[in-house]
């Protein structure tokens, strides 16, 4: 996919087929360079060519140069590169690796001569001991508080904050807290204290950075043997540094300037977690004679989408916006973006797996096709869309929406509930939805979204499942409670995804660093993207800065695409409801006048609304629709078919070892048993029986039928 790339020079580490800029970030001499890499413009090749140029050339050995980045997969990509270039994987070759690799390493080493004979441990998993500090000052344990107790202590490690520290530093910075900031620092505290309370000392991840710098920063023997060992530097994706990591690689560096830096400041996105964009905006101004290079030609991504992107991030505000890159298409003209705005949530989801099902269908493998969304709770019904259609997927970075601990806890709960022997008889439609709510209180459901990450996306999920019983009412308006738990058991049997590769379904924040052929970015309205708690009241309560982290979102989002990207939004949750939400704020400017989802563009001609074969009123509802009769008109359903349909559903789902669920749905069932179809055709008609089911089931469906009409 990247065929428009200059190709790779024969000879290592030379400018042979790089574009100019980049060849100038190659050849650049030894020394300070700082790399502003836009997306899709080959960042990876360059810095790994101009490793290659500075050891071919005798700048410096390959054993001499330590490169970092901040994820294994990256690291292991970097690693690829270099091996072809001969640079790379033996143990006098150029080292890749995180930034806490990197350190463990150099820690074991040199622990000895700092320490002595302290014995220590890497503490992989902190949620014990925050949870043990977090009881002794009184807060709740419960998985959600602790991991964002948890989150808060990574946060501050890594911005360099002391626990006496932290109450003034989140007031300072405006940083919201999931509890009091006092109690947040005495857990802090606690934890800290309980760490080095034992026979053997415990250090987490940011105390192996700690620790690193802290034996180069006091300990001369050390830091000249280190210093001695690794002369030159390469830091990828500089804007996501903290100051944590920078400290340490000021310790690496001592007075040197061998140090090259690659970054984009207008993909930051990873402020709640310490990064920060100053150290790669500040570079110049410490280094005066560094070389800048800026990488603007885009070889990801055809000029339709580069030129979205710009559009995007060219609306962003504030000293980040001032480093923007103008990227520059190299590949062949492609389809314009499109933009689609839909009645609800169920409708858009929906509407994206057609689009989906129509890409395969010309072509495009599952494995390139993503659909990206702020937060995990929106997957729920995008799982269900694809499902319906028979579309494998795969959740990246994150479970699936029926295996999240909330929501197994949730159900669990509800089938408590539905065991009581003071639950009232048939509660059904708001008293249901109330049930529902009732239950769900003590797992963490309030009426205003909490704060905290962890408590968020809890919350999220409660809300998801709540709209999900409130959608399912709207079509039976006469569930209960065990016919919501046969619902939810269906769907959740039927959600096991083949280890295949399939359409993957992520956050926009899991998406950096990927990309795929086509892209459908979801739910772009105001509330989920800017999200919710930075608008505040809109007013003096907005976070600028906060609400422009969620504009490089969706800039990330939208460079995440080679060829194909949809952008779309509903205007209301569930179906049928009231349509209230707007389009996201960062959307305003960039739909086409002719598009559809224009608002000031001739409304689409409205798709005929099928009418009910009984009393011929359009139907409303996908259980009227999938029945071709309003639910009040009379059914003229054969029982004995019906039976049959059943029989051999089952018989079939064992075949395949699937729920019966997968194989046709009790509505559809209904629909054949009460319109007799006698083939392909009156088969294909009923919604839910579409071409995949047709050549799967078909044959068998209209035996069924005509068999049961000669009884």
């Amino acid at each position: 996919m990247m065929d428009a790339m200059p190709s790779d020079g024969s000879d290592t580490g030379s400018a042979t087929g790089l574009d100019p800029e980049q060849t100038a970030a190659v050849l650049a001499p030894r020394g300070p360079v700082c790399v502003l890499a836009g997306a899709g413009t080959g960042k990876t090749r360059t810095i790994t060519h101009r490793i290659a140029h500075l050891i071919t050339t005798g700048h410096v050995s390959a054993g001499q140069v330590l490169a970092v980045t901040f994820t294994a997969r990256a690291a292991g990509e970097m690693r690829g590169r270099l091996r072809a270039l001969g640079v790379g994987g033996a143990a006098n070759q150029v080292q890749a690796r995180t930034f806490h690799a990197a350190a463990l390493r150099q820690l074991r080493y040199f622990w000895p001569q700092v320490v002595g004979d302290v014995g220590w441990q890497l503490l992989d998993r902190k949620f014990a001991i925050v949870g043990q500090s977090a009881s002794r000052v009184g807060l709740s344990t419960a998985t959600d508080s602790i991991r964002d107790l948890a989150s808060e202590i990574e946060w501050a490690k890594a911005s360099l904050i002391a626990p006496e520290d932290y109450p003034n530093a989140v007031q300072r910075l405006r940083r919201e807290t999931p509890v009091d900031a006092a109690k947040v620092a005495a857990v802090y505290a606690g934890y800290e204290s309980i760490k080095v309370g034992g026979d053997t000392m415990l250090l987490d991840f940011d105390d192996l950075l700690l620790h690193t710098a802290g034996a180069l920063e006091a300990n001369q023997a050390v830091a000249e043997e280190f210093r001695d060992r690794y002369r030159s530097f390469v830091v990828d994706e500089y804007q996501d540094v903290t100051p944590l990591q920078q400290r340490v690689l000021d310790a690496w560096l001592g007075e040197r300037d061998d140090l090259t830096v690659v970054g984009d400041a207008n993909q930051t996105i990873y402020s709640f977690t310490g990064a920060t964009p100053k150290y790669l905006l500040d570079f110049s101004r410490r280094f005066p004679d560094a070389t800048v290079v800026r990488l603007e030609r885009d070889y990801r991504s055809t000029p339709e989408v580069v030129s979205l992107a710009n559009r995007v991030i060219g609306a962003a505000r504030g000293r980040i916006a001032g480093t923007r890159l103008q990227l520059i298409g190299q590949r062949p003209p492609g389809v314009e973006p499109t933009f689609v705005e839909y009645d609800d949530e169920p409708a858009e989801a929906a509407g994206v797996a057609r689009t989906i099902k129509r890409l395969i269908g010309k072509g495009v493998p599952p494995s390139e096709i993503a659909v990206l969304y702020r937060i995990n709770a929106q997957s729920e019904v995008h799982e269900q869309a694809l499902t319906q259609l028979d579309i494998p997927y795969q959740v990246r970075g994150g479970e699936g929406f029926f295996t999240r601990q909330e929501v197994r806890q949730s159900v669990q709960a509800l089938r408590q509930a539905a065991g009581r022997d003071d639950l009232p008889e048939n509660v059904i439609g708001a008293d249901l939805v109330s049930l529902v709510k009732a239950v769900l209180a003590p797992l963490g459901l309030t009426a205003a979204e909490p704060s905290g990450t962890q408590a968020r996306e809890r919350w999220s999920s409660l809300v998801a499942l709540v709209s999900l019983t409130e959608e399912l009412i709207e079509h039976d308006d006469a569930l209960d409670l065990d016919g919501l738990l046969r619902e939810l058991t269906a769907r959740a049997e039927a959600r096991h995804p083949p280890v295949v590769q399939g359409v993957t379904l992520t956050s926009l924040h899991a998406a950096k660093g990927l990309e795929w052929d086509a892209v459908f970015l979801v739910g772009l309205c105001d509330g989920t993207l800017p999200i919710a708690h930075v608008l505040g009241d809109g007013g003096a309560g907005t976070d600028e800065a906060a609400v422009e982290e969620e504009r490089r979102l969706l800039y990330v989002g939208v460079t995440r695409a080679r060829e194909h990207l949809e952008l779309s939004w509903a205007q209301a949750r569930n179906e049928g409801g009231r349509k209230s939400r707007r389009r996201s704020r960062f959307l305003i400017g960039m739909i086409p006048d002719d598009s559809p989802a224009s608002r000031i563009a001739a409304p689409a001609p409205q798709k005929k609304r099928p009418r009910c074969r009984v009393c011929g009123k359009p139907l409303i509802g996908t259980t009227a629709t999938m029945l071709g009769r309003c639910d009040v008109c009379p059914s003229n359903v054969d029982i004995e078919l019906l039976d049959a349909l059943k029989s051999w559903r089952l018989d079939k789902s064992r075949e395949l070892n699937v729920p019966a669920f997968v194989v046709f749905s009790d509505n559809t069932l209904t629909a054949i048993a009460e319109q007799h179809p006698q083939d392909d055709r009156a088969l294909v008609a009923i919604p839910g029986i579409g071409a995949k089911k047709l050549e799967r089931f078909g044959a068998d469906v209209i035996d069924v039928v005509k068999t049961a009409g000669q009884k």
